[in-house]
């Protein structure tokens, strides 16, 4: 572990750092520097994009020239300057990888995708912790960015808070006495910053999409057949792309785009049209709201969709395209909610949200979720205002009854929610938006007799909540299933803003603990997204006895897996476990069509069946594999 010094020893006047003096921290620091560089970029990256960049930043840290750079730098109790100013250089290029891209101005280097290094066809990120990691990784991913920085400061360099005010200050930042208080004292979870949960230099490898990679190679190859085509085209006499070609001269109107603009060209559908139509789903919602004869509002919200300017915060969802629609969209809503008026139009493949201040144009704000193949389970409600940490909900028109329900209190019985006539339910708290998880509060719908529950996690559509095997999910309805999602809501964070469609919890296996221990559950929650592609699945240890809102222990977690999904409803997972006795045991379980668990590493055993339970010591860590009736071999998710 790296010593720093103690206030009295920070230097206090410029000190020179010659080239070779820095690159010879950098080397010896390597991995601390990335380490910080990882733990300050915006988690919003995804953990492959951001071990790459973690290392980009650090070999572009050097100074330029042969020359040497001033600064004032608090050095280390074993005076090495070089380090202060290479960490200043990570830091700082860190905390500007997290700034908005803005219109009209060039993005800094660290804000776009590193060149090198770059991975082909595999992806990269740390070795996955346990619950405090999750934890801590949530704490941190709920801070902002000069405040996660005060965090690893203090946390993983050990810096005073004078150290760290001073270091914030000379990176820049506005305010670091209140990056300080927002980061709090990092306290025993410190320590867990040195795990290899956050280590971008001890790395597992997985493949990407290996069939959307085909299909992109093959893509190019037919984009290159074709652009060396139409380039022989160039030179041919007749039709090419000159004047006289088949494309329209630039001032050329476009009936399509014009009716995407116009008002009076939106789609409205008739109130009833859900109860005869083939489909249930958002094209048969009717335009509702008291706005939605407001032709100057529509034609407003059409324009910014089409041109949003340079003041409007746009967001989307990941895997969502946001360009204009491509002909006239259909009105869902128009009306007031809260201080804003609110459009909600859908285009097929899309939901656009736009609201502007009922006082004016100014902090307007367009919002977009894929929602293409949705059905009457995920086309229940979308989200039409969020205010002072609350959410609104837009039902569908085929919601008979609205309420609430805490998924942390599973006796608990639900709360009516109240609507008005549009269908827009009063506030609720919304938990995408708090800090902490002392309660989890999710919108129950209730058409004929089923009871859904869908849950805010960040986005326009909201994510349907279900509990069962992965071939036959269902709604919790169940006591074992609400007391199962209590110890799961608060893992819920980690797919948040992720463009999720549903969450499944499925309890893949019971297992009696050794030292009759009592009986833990083995839990997989599977998050598939809208998109179809980078789904998000965790394994979680249930031990007994921990309170009912506890939530289970991480066993593992995987991206873009297809384990407990249709395609492989199989999983294989374990845990280093101690007893009350004190002793250390290699649990795992699989799922029921494992016929053989074997682990090896630190540890040699094997026993038929979906369980293991062997005797091991503190801190062992070995290697699971489980095997299928045919011969099958299953690895461990990870």
């Amino acid at each position: 572990m790296l010593n720093v010094a103690p206030p009295q020893d920070i230097l206090t006047r410029p000190t020179p750092i010659g080239i070779e003096q820095a690159e010879a921290a950098l080397v010896e620091h390597y991995p601390r520097l990335t380490r910080l560089a990882y733990l300050v970029l915006p988690p919003s990256l995804g953990r492959n994009r951001r071990v790459l960049t973690a290392h980009a930043l650090v070999q572009r840290s050097l100074p330029r020239g042969r020359g040497s750079a001033e600064a004032v730098i608090p050095a280390p109790r074993r005076g090495d300057p070089g380090y202060g100013f290479v960490r200043r250089q990570v830091v700082r290029q860190a905390l500007e990888a997290g700034l908005p891209l803005r219109r009209r101005a060039w993005p800094k280097r660290a804000q776009l995708p590193p060149v090198l290094p770059h991975v082909w066809g595999l992806r990269l990120f740390p070795r996955s912790g346990g619950a405090d990691e999750l934890a801590l990784d949530q704490r941190l991913s709920a801070l902002s960015g000069p405040a996660r920085a005060a965090f690893v400061l203090r946390g993983l360099d050990r810096l005073s808070d004078e150290e760290a005010r001073n270091e914030l200050g000379a990176l820049g930042v506005e305010d670091p006495g209140a990056a300080l208080d927002e980061a709090g004292d990092p306290g025993d979870a410190a320590a867990l910053l040195e795990t290899a949960e956050f280590d971008p230099c001890s790395l597992q490898a997985r493949p990407t999409d290996l069939m959307r990679r085909r299909q992109h190679l093959r893509a190019a190859l037919v984009a290159a057949a074709a652009l060396a085509v139409c380039g022989t085209l160039l030179g041919l006499p007749g039709d090419g792309w000159g004047p006289d070609g088949a494309a329209a001269p630039p001032y050329a109107r476009n009936p399509a785009a014009e009716a995407a603009l116009d008002p009076a060209r939106v789609a409205r559908v008739d109130g009833a049209a859900w109860r005869t139509s083939a489909r249930t789903d958002f094209s048969v919602w009717p335009a509702r709201g008291s706005l939605t004869g407001d032709t100057a509002l529509l034609r407003r919200a059409l324009a910014v969709w089409a041109r949003p300017g340079r003041s409007v915060q746009v967001s989307a969802t990941p895997g969502t395209p946001s360009g204009p629609p491509m002909g006239a969209p259909q009105l869902l809503y128009a009306g007031r909610v809260d201080r804003a008026s609110v459009v909600l139009f859908y285009d097929g493949l899309r939901v656009a949200r736009y609201a502007e201040p009922v006082d004016g144009t100014s902090g307007a704000a367009l919002d977009f979720a894929r929602v293409d193949g949705a059905d009457a389970a995920s086309a229940g409600a979308l989200v039409v205002g969020r205010t002072d940490g609350n959410v609104r909900y837009l039902t569908a028109p085929w919601v008979r009854e609205a309420a609430v329900r805490d998924l942390l209190d599973p006796a608990a019985a639900p709360r009516p929610l109240p609507r008005d006539r549009d269908g827009v339910t009063a506030p609720l708290v919304s938990p995408a938006q708090a800090r902490d998880c002392t309660s989890w509060d999710v919108l129950q719908l209730r058409e004929d007799s089923a009871g859904r529950l869908l849950t805010d996690l960040g986005e326009l559509a909201p994510a349907r909540l279900t509990w069962g095997p992965p071939d036959a999910p269902k709604d919790i309805t169940g006591t074992a299933a609400r007391e199962a999602w209590a110890r799961t809501a608060c893992l819920l964070p980690t797919v948040r803003s992720h463009g999720v469609r549903a969450v499944n919890a499925w309890q893949f296996a019971r297992q009696p603990l050794p030292e009759a221990n009592g009986t833990a559950a083995w839990l997989c929650t599977r998050a598939d997204t809208w998109s179809g592609t980078d789904s998000r699945v965790l394994a979680q240890f249930q031990a007994p006895g921990a309170g009912k809102a506890t939530a289970g222990a991480v066993a593992a977690r995987a991206e873009d897996s297809a384990a407990c999904g249709t395609h492989e409803p199989l999983v294989l997972a374990g845990v280093l476990w101690k007893s009350r006795g004190g002793h250390w045991y290699v649990l795992a379980a699989g799922s029921e069509d494992v016929v053989r668990v074997a682990v090896s590493g630190g540890v040699e055993a094997s026993e038929r069946g979906h369980l293991l339970a062997v005797r091991t010591q503190e801190g062992a860590r070995a290697q699971l594999t489980g095997r299928l009736a045919n011969g099958t071999q299953v690895a461990a998710l990870r």
